[in-house]
This record gives structure tokens, sequence and C-alpha cells, in this order.
């Protein structure tokens, strides 16, 4: 369908503007004597000949000008165009000024079409080539709009792939280390092993369900590291400790399912499980106007053997949250006395 034939208020601005062409016409070809002959002649005239100049979008998508070796092929096709629609510009012309000379019983609007008909027809051609380099803009600005819409979908495509292979990369990662510990403990606490077995089900199950999910409320990830602390109470017993601050508001927020997963999972394996007497993982939340504040800090020993484990989680949640949420710092982490802080801050969205 034709761009301008869209909507309504598009058609009523062309229309206009070649109203306005037609008082144009009518002061520039119009005669002292005969001004409200030219009136009744060329007004009516340039509002039907705007409908014939329609016909150049399509002569301008047929004959594009995208290839500048078929540039005087474009030229001839939208010369001849252009004079077979003045042509027919001029003959509805002398058959809409006998209607007019019928009903008024005069020859005013015979004598000025006769007297301006040369003109009239190079008016007429030269209108039509203006509507086609109008038409030819309109394509490229179409083809233009048309390319940042695919651009833009394949943008949010890629960004959609990334975040499925971030989030695969994770979910192995987090398995693996699950088992490790099930597999310390069937030699040393067989019972507790079986419950850790029960718990991880339950934890894979409730990630599964939620992993399916763009985001969730900020409250039931907390939930979700519960479960997973469950497991790992099982394995280091007292030397495990809680503690969580969340304000209700922040608990209503929107998060990416396994936000904290990779944090609290490092925080036990490279934090507390490395000290003899363990130690508290602290999580906190915390929303400011439009932006949350998640915050995870663990005691660590300043002597450990550096591993690549806790920088490839934290590597992988940035990568995530860069892909999701645009590239910026969401994720910073620092090493302090003894402490690892981590502090995740993501834009504060609830569900409508």
């Amino acid at each position: 369908m034709h761009p301008i034939l869209d909507t309504r208020r598009r058609l009523w601005i062309y229309l206009a503007a070649w109203l306005l062409i037609g008082v144009l016409l009518s002061i520039g070809l119009g005669r002292d004597d005969a001004w409200l002959a030219a009136a009744a002649l060329f007004l009516p005239l340039s509002i039907v000949y705007a409908f014939v100049c329609l016909s150049a979008w399509y002569v301008c998508r047929v004959f594009p000008i995208d290839d500048p070796a078929r540039t005087w092929r474009v030229m001839a096709v939208q010369l001849f165009a252009s004079g077979l629609a003045s042509a027919l510009w001029v003959a509805m012309a002398g058959a809409w000024t006998r209607s007019l000379d019928s009903a008024t019983g005069g020859a005013a609007a015979e004598v000025l079409f006769l007297e301006r008909r040369p003109i009239l027809f190079m008016v007429g051609a030269l209108l039509f080539w203006l509507a086609a380099v109008f038409h030819y803009l309109l394509i490229a600005f179409q083809a233009s709009r048309e390319a940042e819409t695919r651009a833009l979908e394949l943008n949010l495509l890629a960004r959609e792939a990334e975040l499925k292979a971030l989030r695969a990369q994770i979910d192995p990662h987090f398995i693996f280390n699950s088992l490790h510990s099930i597999s310390a403990l069937t030699a040393t606490d067989p019972a507790a092993a079986r419950r850790m077995c029960l718990l991880l089900a339950d934890f894979l199950r409730e990630t599964l369900r939620l992993g399916a999910i763009t985001r969730i409320p900020l409250a039931d990830e907390f939930a979700l590291a519960d479960r997973f602390l469950a497991i790992e109470q099982i394995r280091l017993g007292p030397r495990l400790h809680v503690t969580r601050d969340a304000d209700a508001e922040a608990g209503e927020c929107l998060v990416p399912p396994l936000l904290l997963q990779p944090l609290v999972e490092n925080a036990v394996v490279h934090g507390v499980a490395q000290l003899v007497d363990g130690g508290t993982i602290r999580m906190a939340a915390t929303r400011a106007g439009t932006m949350l504040t998640i915050t995870l800090e663990n005691p660590c020993d300043p002597e450990r053997a550096r591993s690549r484990g806790v920088g490839l989680g934290l590597e992988l949640l940035k990568n995530r949250l860069t892909t999701q949420f645009g590239a910026y710092e969401a994720v910073s982490a620092a090493e302090r006395e003894g402490q690892f802080r981590v502090e995740v801050r993501l834009p504060a969205v609830t569900a409508a």
C-alpha cells in the first residue's frame, strides 16, 4: 500500500500541500479579470493531479536509482511517465473547463485554459518530476527505517543467544561443584549425602522452573539462594552462617533468575569452606529510586591459593548482566582485610 495512504493524517497533509499548489497556479496562471474562473479551474485540478502523482511511487519502486549504471534508463522512464501524466492532466483540464462553462453559461474557463495549455503541460510534467523525487526520498527513508528495525531485531536475537550461552555456562559449573560436595560426603556421612541429594533435586527442579522465566522477584531469588545454602549447610554444618537484610521494596524488584547463584557459590566454595572456623555470609539488598543494589560479603583467607573459579563466576555474571542491561559496570568486587565483597547494581524494575 502507498505510504501516504496508510494514515488519514498523511493524506490530509499531502492534499493540503497540493491545495497550496493549486492556489499558486491560480495566482500565477490566472488573469486579473478572471481570478474566480482560475480558482475554479486550478484548485480542483490540483487535487485530482495529487492522486495522479501518487502513481510516481510505483514507478519509483519498479525503477530504483540504487544502480548508477541504470541512471539514464530511470531518467527516460520518468520523463515518459511525467509526459503521460501531464497529458492526462491537460485532457482532464479540457473536460473540466467545458463542464464549468456549461454550468455557468460563459466561456471564461475555456479561454483561460486554451491560453495556458502549453504552460499547464510543462507545469504538470515538472510537478510529476518533483513527485518522483519526493517518492525516491520516501523510499530511501523507508529503507533506512527497515534497516534500523532489522539491525535492532538482530541485535536482540544476538543478545538473547549470548544470554542463553552464558546461562548454559553457569549451570554446569554449579552442578559440578554440588556433585563434588555430595561425593565428599558419601565417604564420611552417607545419611547427609542422601539428604543433600534430595535437597539438590528440589533445588534443580526450582531452578528449571524459574530459569524458564525472564525475570523473577528478588525475594524468589533469595529463596533460591537459601535452598543452595541449605545444601551446603549439610556439608559445612555450624561453620556456615547466613544473614540477610533486604527491604520490602527491594524484594519486589525483578531480576534475572540465578543472579545470586554464582555469588553464593563463590562465597561458600572459595570463602567459608576454606576457613577452619568457617564464617558468615551476609546478603543485603536496598532500593534507592530507580536503582537496586545487592551486596554479598563473606570472609576469606588472604593467604589462600588463588584459583580461576571465583573469577570465572563473576566474569560470567558480568557478561550476562551487560548483555541484558547494557554496557556498564553492573558488578564490582573487592577484597579487604579478609572480607570479600561483591556489589550488583541494576535498574529497579517491578511488575506492572
